[in-house]
């Protein structure tokens, strides 16, 4: 049998971690990080999403200011809002929630922020440190699959690596990680051809293509690591709706390892936010 990676009880002791910091930060008689967030629109799974990061933040002492825009606002109000928080030395990181509406430029909005206090990593700075290993704030799911890895491996030199997945969002930056940490990484996408066959070379496979159960049993050699992050709504033949991940996980009983979903990725997605968010503070401290 695999072994189960538990993300529910990992992102935990991030999240413990986390809130010791800024306890220290506060003890020292600095002020609490500051996280805001910005949320256009009433997307029901935007409003869950924010709602577990808010939660999440008042357990960690992490101040958290919200901020909730009808749908219909415009593009410039909420690049004003985004000038305003960049300037506020009392806010730390800021995340804009996608998706944004269709009028709204999710690019020109997100480059809009400070570098400094893009928790979320997106921004072409943080982007263009990260391809060069140069510092920067790293994307929290990247951050979050690293860190669900280390727990199962110690020395990634040579290993070879399969990310099936080429969005900005985790498998470009997952790939520039792992590239740091000595492993052989093989980029591929749900258009690459003989995907199996390259799948089944791996040692670690890291699937965000966004495609419920892609990764098949037959796809994973013996003793392989598979950290599935995909996250998908399918309903079966009763008409019940359950989430499924990129994996057939039932069909992965002969790997070393593997995430579930949900209860993998997922919870170390926020706890990585969180950390992010002290990591800036501490950085403004010093800056």
């Amino acid at each position: 049998m695999a072994d189960i990676i538990d993300g529910k009880a990992l992102a935990a002791k991030v999240l413990a971690g986390t809130a010791e910091d800024v306890r220290a930060i506060v003890s020292a008689g600095g002020q609490p990080p500051g996280l805001a967030v910005i949320l256009v629109g009433n997307d029901p799974a935007s409003e869950v999403y924010v709602g577990r990061k808010i939660a999440q933040c008042r357990k960690a002492g992490i101040r958290s200011i919200e901020h909730r825009l009808p749908a219909e606002t415009g593009q410039e109000v909420v690049l004003a809002l985004i000038d305003e928080l960049n300037a506020d030395p009392l806010v730390h990181g800021i995340l804009v929630q996608l998706p944004l509406p269709r009028h709204i430029d999710a690019a020109r909005v997100l480059d809009r922020i400070d570098p400094e206090k893009d928790v979320d990593g997106f921004h072409p700075v943080n982007v263009g440190r990260l391809s060069t290993g140069t510092g920067g704030l790293v994307p929290c799911t990247p951050l979050g699959v690293m860190l669900l890895l280390d727990s199962v491996i110690d020395d990634y030199r040579g290993l070879n690596v399969v990310v099936i997945g080429k969005s900005n969002i985790v498998g470009k930056p997952v790939s520039m990680l792992l590239l740091e940490r000595e492993a052989t990484v093989t980029v591929t996408h749900i258009e690459t051809r003989d995907l199996p066959d390259i799948a089944r070379k791996a040692d670690v496979i890291v699937a965000a293509a966004g495609a419920p159960q892609l990764v098949r049993g037959y796809w994973v050699k013996p003793g392989a690591v598979v950290i599935d992050v995909g996250i998908t709504r399918v309903v079966d033949h009763d008409g019940n709706t359950r989430i499924v991940g990129d994996c057939a996980t039932h069909e992965l009983d002969h790997a070393k390892a593997v995430t579930p979903v949900p209860g993998g990725v997922g919870p170390m997605t926020i706890a990585c936010l969180l950390s992010n968010t002290v990591l800036a503070a501490k950085r403004a401290a010093v800056a």
